[in-house]
């Protein structure tokens, strides 16, 4: 808050009045300000004069700003508690949602995590489980789980997949629309996103979100570039921006464009709309593979 200090003189003598003048929040700064009296009293009958507050001289005061400072007095921007306020409740109304639906969510996906378990095991040896270290809110790591939808030795059989140090940039699809990795259940469950239902644990341990980028591999997050700091400053979650539009089609800087686009305008309501048109993409199974 800025103080100013006017000085006017009438025909009686010399009297000063002081006047606090709130700083103009950045939101209301296009609004028209209002015209404000020019000093004096009108006489009555006379229409007042009005000055637009951009015309009207100020007598600067010398030791305004230090009798503020003298003062220790904290001085926060209004609009900066506001936001500040307004994310501590869409972060704890987000934790709460992911509690209650997360929780909700697993306990009924529990016997088709079970039954497709049972058929990955059948099909092909090794764990039907995937649990594969992932990078999480601040780059914090941890482990994710997932159903198996690939060969367990598909890393050793098909090595040139796996080879992100040798991308150029961030062009490149990450996932293949016919991939020898992929098993025959697998890619029923990988059409149907059944192989991510297992991803419902992580959040409700606080690791996930249920919308947020998706977490990602270290070895590709050295690849972002410019993008880590912000794609890591949210905990990654389920389903995202990217998750909803284009999904397995789009290029990796289109996903990362489009979840970075999420970390901005995050909210509330945003979330919702993703849920839901992750929940329609899923039904119609639109762009996985």
């Amino acid at each position: 808050m800025s103080i100013v200090v006017r000085t006017t003189a009438d025909a009686q003598g010399l009297s000063t009045t002081s006047e606090s003048q709130p700083t103009m929040d950045p939101e209301f700064a296009s609004f028209p300000r209002l015209a404000t009296p020019r000093s004096g009293t009108p006489q009555s009958g006379t229409p007042r004069v009005m000055q637009p507050l951009s015309e009207r001289p100020a007598t600067p005061c010398a030791d305004s700003v230090e009798s503020v400072e003298s003062a220790n007095v904290p001085i926060e921007p209004l609009n900066d508690r506001r936001t500040g306020a307004m994310r501590l409740a869409y972060e704890s109304a987000k934790r709460v949602l992911d509690l209650l639906l997360g929780s909700v969510l697993l306990i009924i996906a529990l016997p088709v995590i079970l039954i497709a378990a049972a058929a990955i095991r059948i099909e092909t040896p090794g764990s039907p489980f995937f649990i594969q270290v992932r990078l999480g809110k601040d780059g914090k790591p941890f482990r994710i789980c997932k159903l198996r939808g690939m060969y367990a030795d598909a890393r050793i059989k098909f090595p040139s997949y796996y080879d992100y140090a040798s991308k150029p940039d961030l062009d490149f699809c990450f996932h293949h629309e016919l991939d020898p990795r992929v098993t025959r259940t697998g890619m029923f469950i990988r059409k149907t996103s059944i192989d991510e239902l297992p991803n419902l644990w992580n959040v409700v341990l606080g690791d996930m979100t249920l919308v947020g980028p998706r977490p990602e591999i270290p070895e590709v997050m050295a690849l972002y570039g410019p993008y880590r700091q912000e794609y890591l400053s949210v905990k990654p979650g389920v389903t995202c921006l990217s998750k909803c539009t284009g999904r397995d089609r789009l290029t990796k800087r289109e996903t990362i464009e489009l979840d970075i686009d999420y970390v901005r305008r995050r909210s509330f309501l945003l979330d919702m709309i993703i849920l839901w048109r992750t929940f329609r993409g899923v039904v119609l199974r639109q762009d996985v593979f």
